[in-house]
């Protein structure tokens, strides 16, 4: 398992009784999480003085309970290692931050168990910048790009990068990540866009990229009502995509949180879409995050992992 460990501003104190109880900079959040089906003593007394608590209901959804939590707040990331690609301009070491706000479906707009994944292409991102001439960028493309911790991560590592997710909200929101990171003048390009057709398109202009990163939901729709579901959609996406890599690209990262997607079927898929064609070599494990007062793991879906040799 690939393991997110180290976070600073984050961490799941404790879990039980299908909920995990996490500390997110400042603030006590209690979220859902159906790994969780322990059950032991609630000893930690921030079961008691939480800020937030998301409960589920019976007929699917659910609501925030809140006691002092503001509106919007702030947590920070700091790569383990120190940033000097030829394309950041951002003080060396300064951390990202992200916007936080807890919004639908238990969300609040970051998924800290990617910081494994972040990690992992940037250095990829930064030694590769670090060989090339400045007239030559690492180009990465982010489909799916949700709030872009994955985007802000590659820009900071020198990475030019294109955002592309379907809600206008959704990109608006990665747009002050990236302000709050000090990468508002980075070579980021923000498109409001269905991935698919993003995609196609880009084939035909002939337009390719040395990373890509995609985080697909299980279920969604594009701007214009498109209907993608992940286990119809998946592999004919894949496949497109790889027509977008170029001749000597440097990675491809495909998250999961579908259960029928476990670390054999992405590296299986990844294998046949894309070493075939390539060359290189493909990982894939779950990732998970630490919890602090029990020492486990707590998986948090899976990743499959490209990379050239």
């Amino acid at each position: 398992m690939w393991i997110a460990d180290n976070w600073k501003d984050y961490e799941v104190i404790d879990t039980t009784g299908g909920e995990k109880l996490e500390r997110w900079g400042d603030y006590i959040l209690v979220r859902p999480d159906p790994q969780v089906i322990w059950n032991t003593p609630h000893d930690n007394p921030g079961w008691k003085q939480k800020n937030g608590h998301y409960h589920r209901s019976t007929k699917g959804g659910g609501e925030w309970e809140f006691f002092n939590l503001p509106d919007e707040w702030t947590i920070s990331y700091k790569l383990p290692f120190q940033r000097q690609a030829p394309s950041v301009t951002t003080p060396a070491n300064q951390g990202l931050t992200f916007h936080l706000k807890p919004f639908s479906f238990k969300h609040t707009g970051l998924f800290p168990e990617q910081a494994v994944n972040w990690d992992w292409f940037s250095q990829l991102i930064r030694k590769e910048a670090l060989n090339r001439p400045a007239d030559r960028p690492v180009k990465v493309l982010n489909l799916f790009a949700y709030t872009g911790g994955a985007t802000v991560s590659a820009a900071a590592a020198g990475a030019t990068v294109t955002h592309v997710d379907a809600s206008k909200g959704m990109v608006g929101w990665a747009k002050e990540n990236a302000a709050s990171s000090g990468l508002s003048n980075a070579p980021i390009r923000w498109l409001v866009d269905d991935c698919v057709k993003f995609a196609e398109r880009e084939i035909r202009r002939g337009n390719k990229y040395d990373g890509i990163i995609m985080d697909p939901p299980s279920y969604g729709r594009g701007p214009k009502g498109e209907i993608w579901k992940i286990e119809d959609s998946i592999w004919n996406f894949v496949e497109l995509t790889t027509q977008i890599l170029s001749d000597d690209a440097l990675f491809f990262l495909i998250n999961s949180y579908t259960t029928g997607l476990q670390p054999a079927v992405l590296s299986y898929m990844m294998n046949t879409a894309i070493t075939k064609k390539f060359g290189g070599h493909v990982q894939a494990q779950e990732i998970g995050l630490p919890v602090t007062d029990s020492g486990l793991v707590l998986p948090c879906g899976a990743s499959g992992r490209w990379e050239r040799n």
